[in-house]
């Protein structure tokens, strides 16, 4: 589920794109792009979903070509079974919203360089410790499957540098959403029980989040020129054109969220804005950022610009 700062660094993208494209200006269809960048974010996080139960099949495949050795070993014809019966790939087999989500936004594994790509890190999984430890242990019953489900996820499939070089050909802002998508499919492992796996929601409040993002994608290039001349005034001893690019569209944004979203605090948004620009900027943006947004917070109050509602948001 994405948080309001997920969100702002997906406007925060989009934004840069926008501004990059020489060739078109549309908001409308800036907005659509990032509408489905959002959504490729589930995507992602379902593509997860489904290799458990990809993993679940190659295992199987493996079992029946061990039996048709030769010369098989009682090992061969009577294999462990533990891993392809576990109950929580289980349940992401038969999750009719995973099943759904699959089909809408064609989400799957199935051509053969993907399967191809899974068979080398089965091979990985069946060296693995845990793997072994998980086999070769008396535990079985639904809580032993899911904990090991989850450290198998976090050590052989979520840190696969196959995976990563598959999602960054897929989709380069993948590599921005990766731990994101990677806490999803822990929660939801978390939270499932023993009859239902049920797939997190990409929103909070569905409209709310959306409206957000919309709202503040149009309205900071709406108020670009008007942003700009402000900020140029606030830079003593810069000179504007030397200050870097992301600098300046982070606090486009902020200026704007400040104005526009009379219900969230103005603390929160400076904040959210100093954080994105730790990993979104240059090393000392984050002092440069926070003071201009304070001297902007200054001036907009003495303008009476800012005007927050709700209990505890009116300075």
């Amino acid at each position: 589920m994405l948080n309001r700062r997920h969100l702002r660094i997906k406007v925060l993208q989009m934004l840069y794109a926008y501004y990059n494209d020489t060739e078109s200006n549309d908001i409308k269809q800036a907005e659509e792009k990032l509408l489905n960048s959002v959504n490729r974010i589930h995507d992602l996080y379902a593509y997860l979903l489904l290799s458990f139960p990809l993993l679940k099949k190659i295992a199987l495949n493996k079992q029946e070509e061990r039996k048709k050795k030769l010369r098989p070993s009682k090992e061969d014809l009577y294999p462990n079974l533990k891993f392809v019966e576990n109950r929580i790939i289980a349940l992401l087999e038969n999750s009719k919203e995973l099943n759904d989500l699959s089909l809408l936004r064609n989400i799957n594994w199935d051509n053969d360089s993907k399967k191809d790509m899974f068979r080398k890190i089965f091979i990985e999984i069946e060296k693995s410790e845990s793997f072994f430890e998980h086999m070769n242990n008396e535990e079985n019953d639904f809580e032993s499957d899911r904990v090991f489900i989850i450290q198998l996820f976090k050590t052989e499939i979520a840190n696969s540098p196959l995976m990563y070089d598959f999602f960054e050909d897929e989709d380069i802002q993948w590599m921005d959403d990766i731990d994101l998508a990677c806490a999803m499919v822990i929660k939801s492992i978390k939270a499932s029980s023993d009859k239902k796996f049920g797939i997190m929601p990409l929103y909070k409040t569905n409209d709310d989040e959306k409206d957000f993002i919309c709202t503040l994608l149009k309205e900071t290039i709406k108020r670009d020129a008007e942003n700009e001349k402000m900020i140029e005034a606030l830079v003593q001893n810069w000179e504007f054109e030397r200050i870097a690019k992301m600098d300046v569209l982070l606090l486009k944004m902020a200026i704007t969220e400040l104005l526009t979203f009379e219900t969230i605090p103005t603390k929160v948004s400076i904040n959210e804005y100093i954080e994105i620009s730790k990993f979104y900027s240059t090393p000392k943006s984050n002092v440069f950022i926070n003071g201009i947004l304070d001297k902007s917070v200054n001036l907009l109050s003495k303008e009476n610009k800012i005007n927050k509602s709700g209990r505890g948001l009116i300075q």
